[in-house]
């Protein structure tokens, strides 16, 4: 195994660790990231020796470690993300009147990481730092709809997985399947009353290199057209990926 594989598969291995709520046992990380035992094996091997991932063996699952808490924290500081999407986001409020934010995928969550007021709106639940269920929101349904479905079924391993605000969006794996198939279909991401009644947003995906969504970029509007708001926050999606070196 080249340098290269190897380390795109510790990479996908941390991410889908970060996704996870408590640690997971070592089955669900080989179907999660489609890694053969022995390779799973030696892998979270290194990386428990680097510190990036511990190995609780009384209970024969394995979590994240403290230096992914240190990268994490690195990030946090820096807030690269946050600081390439600034100009870009007041731009599309600019353009489409109507409030804009940033988020990131936290586990099952969504994590608002910056939000951009337009003048004379209302102010939103979507505040930084606020944390959402992410398949009631679009930005959370941008991000899903473009990840691989083994880690969806992670994320989502039974109905106590699908939290209710409203009494309305998925609450079934096939629902939620259902409603991503739609969105990669549209090419956007909706929702409509389901995270506040008489709201509705739009979210596109930014891409990385590899196309993985490592945020959702929304709109949300009480009046407007979906499919033309749609397209004015897939630019600023697509703008955002290519700044970060990833695909449009």
């Amino acid at each position: 195994m080249s340098q290269v594989p190897a380390a795109t598969r510790a990479l996908r291995v941390l991410r889908f660790l970060a996704s996870q709520p408590d640690p997971v046992p070592l089955d669900r990380i080989m179907r999660a990231c489609d890694l053969p035992r022995s390779t799973a094996y030696h892998l979270l091997r290194a990386m428990v020796d680097e510190g990036f991932v511990v190995h609780l063996a009384d209970e024969h699952r394995y979590g994240l470690g403290v230096a992914a808490f240190e990268v994490g924290s690195g990030y946090s500081r820096q807030e690269p993300l946050q600081r390439i999407a600034r100009r870009p986001l007041a731009a599309l409020v600019d353009r489409v009147g109507h409030s804009a934010h940033l988020a990131v995928l936290h586990g099952r969550d969504v994590l608002y990481v910056l939000e951009e007021r337009a003048p004379g709106r209302p102010p939103l639940v979507t505040d930084v730092g606020v944390r959402l269920p992410a398949h009631l929101t679009a930005s959370g349904r941008a991000i899903l709809a473009g990840l691989p479905a083994a880690q969806v079924r992670a994320l989502y391993p039974g109905p106590s997985a699908f939290v209710d605000r409203h009494g309305t969006g998925p609450r079934t794996l096939s629902a939620l399947r259902t409603v991503l198939s739609e969105t990669r279909q549209r090419g956007y991401a909706t929702e409509e009353g389901e995270v506040t009644p008489g709201l509705a947003s739009v979210a596109a995906a930014v891409l990385d290199h590899n196309a993985h969504p490592v945020a959702g970029v929304a709109v949300t509007y009480a009046e407007g057209d979906p499919a033309v708001l749609a397209e004015q926050v897939r630019r600023a999606a697509d703008g955002l990926s290519r700044r970060i070196g990833g695909r449009s």
